[in-house]
């Protein structure tokens, strides 16, 4: 959240925007690290990041604190940052949080769901299958996110999916590694069908299971991509 300073409309108007600029830097440098456009290892400077994203050293600067604080970044003392590695204790709590609470959202969707999200879940559901018939994972990934957004606003629980979103990126970078087995994306798909159906159906226990399964892929997949990734994790 950004706060703004009772100072002088010239000086508030520079803060502001550079206030902006930190705020694009580093959600642009989450996503390159979220991704493993800059895995975990890479060494970053303020200068690089600069140089990187089109900004000056202090939004720079500002974005590695703001990714420290999150974990996925170490700043070390007069040697710039580096990402973190895949920590997978942290993604084990995340993992746990996160099954605790979008269970309890399907389990609510059970009882009732907005006719709009409904649609909203097809069209995901849609551009899913589109994304895996191209390979484009990214894209395939964006829907992911929708498709569980959309879940909790359909059944009246935004925060969830904010809670939520706060989590994921101790999972997420694991999770692009996962993509990339075979058949892996048909596999998601049909779990989110099943969800979906089980939401049509109004059937809680099916929800619940149905969810539980979908997020239990990526740990039961944990131990190949920990052996075929080693200098990714910790």
């Amino acid at each position: 959240m950004i706060l703004y300073g009772s100072v002088h409309e010239s000086e508030g108007g520079r803060r502001v925007a550079s206030e902006s600029m930190a705020h694009k830097v580093e959600r642009q440098l989450r996503g390159d690290i979220l991704t493993l456009a800059l895995p975990p290892g890479a060494r970053i400077s303020e200068q690089e990041i600069g140089e990187r994203y089109g900004s000056s050293r202090q939004p720079g600067r500002e974005a590695l604190i703001a990714l420290a604080k999150s974990r996925l970044v170490e700043i070390l003392p007069q040697r710039g940052a580096v990402v973190a590695k895949i920590s997978v204790a942290k993604l084990m709590q995340a993992a746990f949080i996160r099954e605790t609470i979008e269970t309890a959202v399907v389990r609510t969707a059970c009882n009732a769901f907005h006719f709009h999200a409904r649609t909203r879940l097809a069209d995901c559901l849609k551009e899913q299958e589109r994304a895996a018939g191209t390979g484009d994972r990214a894209e395939f990934r964006r829907y992911d996110d929708l498709f569980h957004k959309t879940l909790a606003e359909g059944a009246g629980l935004p925060m969830a999916w904010s809670v939520v979103g706060d989590l994921k990126a101790h999972i997420d970078r694991a999770c692009c590694l996962s993509l990339h087995a075979p058949d892996t994306l048909a596999k998601l798909i049909a779990e989110h069908q099943a969800i979906v159906a089980a939401i049509d159906t109004r059937d809680p226990a099916a929800a619940t299971a149905a969810m539980t399964t979908h997020l239990s892929e990526l740990l039961h997949d944990l131990p190949r991509l920990e052996a075929q990734h080693p200098d990714l994790f910790e």
